[in-house]
């Protein structure tokens, strides 16, 4: 495929802004490491809000989205959807007390909230696992991304691609640090909303498609638009819907989806100027990434089923590529026009490069502060934790384009990264409010859930995906919960500071306060209520998903059960301002 003079100007300038971007900002950044790591912490809601957008917004989310699309359809997204319940969560409580923590990273929350060498171990290992092989296999998963676009849009090898989509982003990451990838994420969500949108409206007005009408009342499509599985199909509404809802968002911990927080979401919230501003954005996120980006992908996904049906249609057309169902998207893509090909091609850059930056920067924040400072250099110096960053960026890099060239799917990617993090996501809601759960927990929660991965995915056993994650997230609570009981509890001086900094509220601190009352530790009165903050989750939770549902009534040209949604998003919307008012 070739692109027009048109094309090429416009990618090329976007490279050159981001890039640019990065040298204003390198002074600046390169201070120390709160600049380089956190920005200062003195960004606004609504640049976080965005960033995070841009950041989940990577390559290969429409790649995953086609995939689920053209097999399960529409509803197949349930198994994404569902993690809004996190992020309602943290939301409305805990993005307030991330940003009560004061700490530099996630991983240093670890010695805020446990004692001994176990917290020590804890830190310094999760800085490698997290920092280096789970973040390396999530950019690997975005650079499988960038080699099937660049072999249907470019015909180019997988290591050319990997090669160049990683040269610009690493050189502004390294340079710019948070500032920079905060910035240039505001302008690459702009560019590839821009993009997605168009490209949808172009796709659905080719004559192979006929129009929305046609596209939504053909036979290949009309079957897949339902919002809910078929609850006549029971494995369906397994699989998609009830596991997915009573398990999978509170028990698995994946990368912008953390049960608590956690990773490049609490860097952000960390990085806000005050509480309200990390409550503002997670919102801004929240709503964006659920409600306002999937609908342009999901067009896209159905109209690549009627003019490729089968995956063999797309490996007929594109012979070179490494063939999967999330190849419909791109190969949709090669319809386009020029000019607004160079658009959407920019479009898609900007997010894998938003993507991998971000992940560049979090991961380099564990090398050097959680790893390199605390245990192989207390004494380093701001500018050589700054080095050490800007050296593990391009190693990290480096290793992500690597196994990258290993992957073949988005979607079985994404199954593998949940199966790792099954069973741990409870550990990371309760900690904050059981004063029983340790640093053994933890150790035992990561451990285990890593161990039953390897052997699910190696053994043949005969287990489908969602058995797996179920037995997994079992074998895992059942495992650290057994632990968390049989093992000391954390020190009383560490769980006293810890609570006065973050002043919990739970029913589940009570022993503590007793023990505390005992020998006579003051403590501070939280201000927070429980009840407030949990009407506050459930309406956000509303709103998010009718305002999804109430644009794919639109879409369908359902117009009054879009009006009834758009209704009850608004009241729902109302209500939480009302609730936020009187904190």
């Amino acid at each position: 495929m070739q692109l027009a003079s048109l094309d090429w100007i416009l990618i090329v300038s976007f490279f050159a802004i981001f890039l640019l971007i990065g040298i204003i900002v390198a002074k600046r950044s390169g201070k120390d490491t709160q600049e380089f790591f956190l920005s200062g912490r003195d960004m606004p809601w609504w640049l976080l809000g965005i960033s995070m957008v841009a950041t989940t917004f990577s390559a290969d989310t429409p790649n995953l989205v086609t995939d689920i699309v053209r097999q399960n359809g529409v509803s197949g997204n349930w198994v994404w959807w569902t993690f809004l319940i996190t992020g309602m969560l943290t939301v409305f409580v805990y993005a307030k007390l991330w940003r009560r923590s004061k700490v530099l990273t996630d991983l240093q929350f670890y010695e805020l909230r446990y004692s001994g060498k176990e917290a020590a171990f804890l830190r310094g290992f999760r800085a490698l696992y997290l920092g280096v092989f789970f973040n390396v296999m999530i950019m690997a998963s975005v650079c499988l991304a960038a080699i099937k676009i660049g072999g249907i849009m470019f015909d180019l090898a997988p290591w050319e691609c990997v090669l160049y989509a990683s040269i610009v982003t690493v050189l502004y990451s390294s340079i710019g640090g948070l500032r920079g990838v905060i910035f240039t994420d505001f302008l690459q969500f702009i560019v590839a909303m821009i993009g997605s949108i168009w490209a949808a409206y172009y796709i659905v007005s080719m004559p192979e498609i006929g129009g929305l009408d046609n596209l939504l009342a053909h036979e290949n499509v009309a079957g897949k638009l339902n919002f809910l599985p078929d609850f006549s199909d029971t494995k369906s509404i397994l699989v998609l819907l009830i596991i997915p809802i009573a398990v999978q968002w509170w028990s698995v911990w994946y990368p912008g989806a953390e049960p608590g927080g956690g990773g490049y979401i609490a860097q952000r919230m960390l990085s806000a100027k005050d509480e309200k501003n990390a409550i503002g954005a997670t919102l801004l996120f929240n709503v964006a990434h659920y409600a306002l980006r999937p609908w342009p992908w999901i067009i896209i996904a159905l109209a690549s089923l009627v003019l490729y049906p089968q995956l063999s249609d797309i490996g007929n057309e594109f012979p070179n590529a490494v063939l999967g169902h999330d190849l419909g998207y791109p190969a949709m893509l090669t319809n386009l026009p020029a000019g607004l090909l160079g658009l959407v091609v920019a479009s898609l850059i900007a997010a894998f490069m938003s993507t991998i930056s971000t992940h560049l920067n979090w991961g380099s924040s564990y090398i050097s502060l959680d790893f390199y400072k605390r245990f192989v250099k207390p004494e380093a110096s701001e500018k050589e934790l700054v080095a050490i960053g800007r050296i593990s960026t391009v190693l990290l890099m480096a290793f992500a384009a690597l196994l990258a060239l290993a992957l073949s799917s988005a979607l079985s990617t994404f199954q593998i990264l949940l199966q790792i993090g099954a069973g741990t996501g409870l550990i990371f809601i309760l900690r904050w409010f059981w004063w029983r759960v340790n640093a053994y927990s933890e150790i035992t929660g990561m451990v285990v859930s890593f161990v039953v991965a390897l052997v699910f995915e190696f053994a043949e056993l005969g287990l489908e995906d969602h058995e797996k994650l179920v037995i997994g997230v079992g074998i895992t609570t059942v495992s650290w919960i057994a632990v968390t009981l049989l093992t000391r509890p954390t020190d009383t001086k560490t769980l006293a500071t810890f609570y006065n900094a973050i002043t919990p509220y739970g029913k589940g601190w009570q022993p503590f306060k007793k023990i505390a009352e005992e020998k006579n530790i003051p403590l501070k009165t939280t201000t927070d209520v429980f009840t407030r903050d949990l009407a506050s989750m459930l309406l956000g939770i509303l709103f998010v998903y009718v305002s999804l549902f109430a644009t794919g009534y639109v879409i369908y040209g359902n117009t009054i059960g879009a009006a009834v949604l758009i209704i009850i998003a608004g009241v729902s919307a109302f209500l939480i301002f009302k609730l936020w008012k009187r904190k």
